[in-house]
């Protein structure tokens, strides 16, 4: 069951963040946990020793833009609860959701958040909250058919929970 609200700590990262940033080219041969050790390898290098499970990535607009790399999964492995930008890449916006990743619209994010900082966000009603200064700023709502994917795992298994695919599609 997926929670629709929840709270972490924020980490920071800038506008038009690309695909390669997040998950370089040397590490796409590697396995899943091995290529996670090297997510925002340039961009923040010494990050992944310090992202803890639970943790939100805030970013500003173009988030995720360049090709399909498959960095939902990745992150996903680094236990990031959610991500939250002024704008994403449509295609990285969807990835992160077939992975039952929460991504959320928010404008002026980026601005309102500090690394360290505590958000409390609600998927369903499309707000996040900087617990620490007191402020709240209205994102888009999640619809109710991506809160069902989120919920099921991602894409695959909400397929395989409605009976469109085999069970053997579901994460253990």
């Amino acid at each position: 069951m997926l929670r629709t609200r929840f709270s972490g700590r924020v980490w920071v990262v800038g506008h038009s963040v690309n695909t390669d940033a997040m998950y370089p080219a040397h590490a796409m041969k590697m396995s899943i946990p091995e290529a996670a050790r090297h997510v925002f390898y340039e961009l923040r290098p010494g990050w992944v020793d310090d992202v803890e499970r639970g943790d939100i990535i805030v970013a500003g607009r173009n988030f995720g833009l360049g090709s399909s790399r498959p960095v939902a999964a990745l992150l996903r492995e680094l236990g990031i609860s959610a991500l939250v930008a002024e704008e994403f890449n449509s295609l990285f916006f969807r990835n992160a959701i077939n992975h039952g990743l929460p991504a959320l619209r928010v404008g002026g994010v980026s601005t309102a958040f500090a690394d360290g900082e505590t958000m409390t966000l609600d998927l369903s009603e499309g707000w996040v909250a900087n617990d620490d200064r007191g402020t709240r700023l209205p994102g888009d709502r999640l619809p109710d058919l991506v809160l069902e994917i989120l919920s099921a795992g991602g894409i695959m298994e909400k397929l395989a929970m409605d009976g469109y695919l085999p069970e053997t599609h579901r994460r253990s």
